[in-house]
């Protein structure tokens, strides 16, 4: 029985140690997939429910070096302030610092003495690199190497060798306070690298907060505030203006306005009245409201998603296999690179003390962090700043398809129209009012559930005309319904032909694109009705930004291509197939892709499926049908084009910042390990560059959290 679980895991420090515990689970035999990310922090695997347990996994990670909780538990604020352990190492620094400003300008004479030195560092050495020797030996015990082990064997050379020249004589060579900074500096680096992971990147942690901590419930007649968790569905909850909704329901008292951006992303805020839906995490932003509890906890929209917004940021992008593939091979390149540094300097400057600093600064400037952290960092703010705009991608690559998308092909009803045909014309027959012609149809069609049947009683309804009893209802599919109406006898409401009509009289443009709507009583004409749908009030603008952004846009609609054409003008499209079938949809998207073109693919509908599933990216709207969604790599939570252009120039982001961090990281390493083999890199400055460049790299990921989409 195959089962997924997810953990959240602490204690790794780059992305070998994520690639350990990946190897290591991906080894048994229980363990159909495991995918780990070390900017999230998460694992997830995929086993054999018969074979192991989660507590079984819990223990394989746990051997690996690493702790493991489930990821269901909350979430915790460890990175809110510096730990006190990070304070004292810190606090070491500063009787280290005059000494070290002397000797940038060639003296020593505000040095400690050589046993203070040696007391502090040893402080540093056997006690706040305690994790870092921890991590490095769980990492050689399982046959890899992380950053840990690049550090670890760094200071513990700079340390040795201090104290052996100290011992020796040599007061003048000792380099104490280079390990002592190395290990802050990587410290520092680390705690500034978590924060930025968990408060800057984690747009997952931020919906969790939405959900007030308590509501205002209704029990034996009072009201009383209970925490959350105590909430049962059906319940009566009460929120005030400022507050925010606890659960899904529906509005039974009041009213008000509600801000639900974070799931809709629409920025406007919402009425709400009786019977309006509302949604947990919502702001109301005036007002106050009753509302009866449907759906709680993940059962809630909000729930919905942070569980796919939790798998989607946990899933890995197709292009992070380079740099897990680099990862891999990193820590034990830079071993071998320094070890070549330290013999080829002893050789050609006959010293050991150059040769020991350059190999120290060759394994603290290299940096697999940075690797590690170029795609997954992106990824998680790509996700969050879609979800933030109301986009819910399925998963990293479906992200990373939409970012190399060049062509869109939309559908017409419900995507870029109404969806729900509107009366754009009508005439009467000779002697015949309009009161009498909407009377006549609407007394008729107030007994189907026809789309077009809707629109002809809401129109009645809107000019105030009373309908007529109506009786020995008929409907003949695809044709119209007849029936007795009081006062006119037997009515037919449907095609002309149905009615028995000609229409010579009704072949101007309003007429050839519309659904046509013959009225007729005993025979004789009543007149006709053109009904249309019509396109939505943003789509034009939306097909603008768009083709401003250079995508090739195309409209293909199961509709008359007299009706496509028109519907694609109005919109701004050039390119329009009319009487396209599911399987006509889906094979010329095929054809598309045969060109070389990278494919999206927006619909609502279920005759949409096929083309979804066959483009490179499928986008459907929320509220379309349950297939569409499912059929989808994205789910739009607005039925508007300009959730896709978010959608597209969001994933196009983030694909370009990932390319951005790829290269700054190969680059950085590049650039930096022959510098520092050089010797023009000196160890502590070699461990504050390395801190930066995973820093740098997160940097850059969140500068899609503030970018405005095209």
């Amino acid at each position: 029985m195959r089962h997924t679980a997810r953990f959240r895991i602490r204690g790794m420090t780059c992305q070998a140690c994520a690639a350990r515990i990946e190897k290591v689970l991906n080894k048994k035999d229980f363990v159909y997939r495991a995918d780990v990310s070390f900017a999230a922090e998460e694992a997830k695997i995929e086993f054999d429910a018969a074979a192991a347990d989660e507590h079984t996994l819990r223990d394989i990670i746990r051997k690996s070096g690493f702790d493991a909780e489930p990821a269901a538990a909350p979430p915790d604020h460890e990175t809110a302030a510096p730990p006190l352990r990070l304070w004292l190492l810190l606090a070491l620094w500063l009787p280290f610092l005059p000494g070290m400003m002397a000797m940038f300008s060639g003296g020593h004479q505000w040095m400690l003495p050589p046993f203070w030195q040696w007391l502090m560092a040893s402080a540093v050495q056997f006690g706040f690199a305690i994790p870092f020797y921890r991590s490095a030996w769980a990492a050689v015990k399982n046959g890899a190497a992380n950053m840990d082990v690049l550090v670890s064997i760094g200071t513990v050379v700079i340390y040795a060798y201090s104290l052996a020249a100290w011992l020796g004589g040599n007061g003048h060579q000792l380099y104490f306070e280079t390990g002592v900074m190395i290990i802050g500096l990587v410290s520092l680096g680390k705690y500034l690298e978590q924060r930025a992971k968990r408060v800057g990147l984690n747009s997952l942690g931020l919906l969790l907060t939405l959900t007030p901590p308590e509501a205002e419930v209704k029990r034996s007649g009072t009201w009383q505030r209970l925490p959350v968790g105590e909430v049962q569905t059906g319940d009566w909850l009460r929120v005030h203006s400022g507050g925010r909704i606890a659960a899904d329901g529906t509005v039974i008292e009041g009213g008000g306005w509600c801000d639900e951006s974070h799931l809709t992303g629409e920025p406007l805020p919402a009425e709400k009245n009786a019977g309006s839906r509302v949604l947990a995490g919502a702001l109301l932003n005036d007002g106050s409201l009753i509302y009866r509890a449907e759906q709680l906890g993940s059962q809630t929209l909000l729930g919905d998603l942070a569980a796919v917004l939790a798998e989607a940021q946990n899933s890995k992008a197709p292009v992070a296999r380079l740099a897990d593939r680099a990862a891999a091979v990193f820590v034990p390149a830079v071993l071998l690179i320094a070890l070549a540094t330290f013999i080829l300097t002893f050789l050609l400057r006959q010293d050991i003390t150059p040769a020991v600093m350059n190999a120290a600064a060759v394994l603290v400037i290299a940096c697999p962090c940075a690797l590690g952290l170029a795609t997954p960092a992106a990824v998680m703010a790509g996700m969050g700043k879609a979800a933030a705009a109301g986009v819910w991608f399925k998963d990293a690559p479906a992200l990373e398809a939409a970012g190399r998308i060049d062509t869109v092909v939309l559908d017409k009803t419900g995507t870029l129209t109404e969806g729900r045909p509107q009366l754009t014309g009508w005439r009467c027959a000779d002697g015949i009012g309009e009161t009498e012609l909407f009377q006549t149809a609407a007394s008729l069609e107030a007994h189907s559930a026809h789309p077009l049947a809707r629109t002809l009683t809401a129109a009645a309804a809107e000019r105030g005309i009373p309908l007529l009893p109506a009786a020995r209802i008929h409907t003949e599919a695809g044709a119209g319904i007849s029936g007795q109406v009081a006062g006119w006898g037997e009515v037919r409401v449907g095609t002309p032909a149905f009615c028995g009509l000609p229409l010579t009289d009704c072949q101007d443009g309003t007429w050839a694109r519309a659904a046509i709507v013959a009225v007729s009583a005993d025979g004789r004409p009543l007149g006709v009705l053109a009904l249309a749908d019509t396109l939505k009030p943003d789509s034009a603008a939306a097909v603008g930004r768009l083709k401003k952004q250079g995508f090739d846009i195309y409209l293909m609609s199961g509709d008359r291509q007299t009706a496509a054409a028109k519907t694609a003008a109005q919109a701004g499209i050039t390119q329009a197939l009319g009487g396209m079938t599911p399987r006509g949809k889906a094979d010329a998207v095929r054809r598309l892709q045969t060109q070389g073109r990278r494919v999206a693919m927006i619909g609502d509908g279920i005759n949409d499926a096929p083309a979804l599933t066959a483009a490179d990216a499928g986008f459907a709207f929320y509220d379309g049908s349950g297939i569409a969604v499912h059929s989808a790599s994205a789910t739009l939570m607005r039925p508007s084009l300009h959730q896709a252009a978010d959608a597209l120039l969001i994933a196009r982001a983030t694909l370009r910042t990932i390319r951005q961090n790829l290269f700054f990281a190969f680059i950085y390493n590049i650039i930096a390990i022959p510098l520092a083999a050089l010797g023009w890199l000196n160890p502590m400055v070699a461990a504050a560059a390395m801190s930066l460049s995973s820093l740098s790299v997160i940097a850059n990921a969140l500068r899609l959290k503030h970018r405005r989409t095209g």
